[in-house]
């Protein structure tokens, strides 16, 4: 009796843990499934275009200097300052704004006692400092004034060729030509060449700080 009691007691152990293990089976590691909204990809470009309108919105104010003292890009608009600068629209822009400028200058009647003078900003006008900002975060970095200096003494800032096309419709229309920078005036050197090697020669003064 003994021996049928042990082994009864044997099968009802088996059975126990069988269902046990059964029980617990949804306890095992299974594939984790990540289910997305059905609407993720309309709410991810809903917002890369708010993203991209406030962006335009704030290059607009800083360009138009309608924003408070400002330091930096701000970090969430680095990469539409850099596709804006690097890319087309940016060529376009400048395009634009210099036909005007010719479309103006040609319709100024001269007086012929050279008085009629045009002025010219040098920095981001007739010349451009990209190689140097897209060394620096296109304006994410804080600017260093040490930095840049060392940059002017390079003299190797290109020409934004419609202000050079622009430029040389001025001279040609008989204007005098003033050049004006807020670079120092011990950069003198550094800056005359930079303006010969980019082809703005011929201007009447440049004025710098």
């Amino acid at each position: 009796m003994g021996f049928f009691l042990r082994i009864l007691l044997l099968f009802s152990l088996l059975s126990l843990a069988f269902s046990h293990e059964s029980f617990n089976a949804h306890l095992l590691p299974r594939p984790l499934i990540i289910e997305y909204p059905e609407n993720i990809e309309t709410q991810f470009k809903e917002f890369e275009e708010e993203l991209r309108l406030q962006c335009t919105s704030w290059r607009f104010a800083a360009e138009t200097n309608n924003l408070s003292p400002w330091k930096t890009t701000p970090q969430e608009c680095a990469n539409y300052v850099k596709d804006y600068i690097t890319g087309r629209a940016y060529g376009i822009d400048v395009e634009r704004v210099s036909k005007e400028a010719g479309v103006y200058a040609k319709s100024v009647e001269l007086g012929g006692d050279g008085k009629d003078v045009w002025v010219f900003d040098v920095d981001e006008t007739l010349l451009s400092n990209l190689p140097y900002y897209s060394e620096h975060g296109y304006g994410l970095e804080l600017f260093d004034l040490e930095e840049f200096d060392k940059w002017v003494a390079k003299a190797m800032a290109p020409a934004i060729e419609a202000s050079l096309k622009l430029y040389e419709e001025v001279l040609g229309l008989g204007f005098k030509v003033f050049l004006l920078t807020g670079r120092s005036e011990k950069q003198r050197g550094f800056i005359v060449k930079n303006l010969n090697d980019a082809g703005f020669q011929n201007w009447d003064k440049l004025i710098l700080r």
